[in-house]
């Protein structure tokens, strides 16, 4: 049942920074819940607000939204989840988080040897064919070709 503290779709994309098609968009996916008032409008408790804000720093750190629905699915659906919950929604995707540095600390590393060859070749190249993946898949060299 609707109450005094709970948020208008309008009031929640102000407050959270989001816009209203993207809040939209999180209910289609399962990742926020609303309720719906007499006059048919969405109503959001204000816990929504934090819900928010961690899809917002999992997509900063490029983590995909069904990892975040999975992760959302192990919380609690009514009231505001607690420190405990945040801490094993936090370390599940720690991991995910640190290969994801790993990854992009190699291509540091390895983007000016690259750039500097010139090659581009898919059939040799480590940066642009990473374990011959084309290769595996059938695909020619040409990829990159004009």
């Amino acid at each position: 049942m609707p109450n005094d503290q709970d948020l208008s779709v309008g009031q929640l994309a102000s407050r959270s920074g989001m816009t209203v098609s993207a809040l939209h968009f999180y209910e289609r996916q399962g990742l926020i819940r609303s309720r719906r008032t007499s006059g048919n409008q969405r109503r959001y408790d204000r816990s929504v607000l934090r819900r928010v804000a961690v899809i917002r720093a999992a997509q900063r750190a490029g983590i995909p939204l069904a990892t975040v629905a999975t992760a959302f699915g192990e919380l609690p659906t009514d009231g505001v989840p607690d420190q405990e919950d945040w801490q094993r929604l936090s370390a599940a995707w720690r991991q995910e988080i640190e290969q994801r540095i790993a990854q992009l600390e190699h291509l540091r590393d390895r983007l000016g040897g690259c750039i500097g060859c010139g090659c581009l070749s898919l059939a040799t190249c480590g940066f642009v064919n990473p374990d011959d993946d084309a290769g595996r898949r059938g695909v020619p060299s040409t990829l990159l070709d004009p």
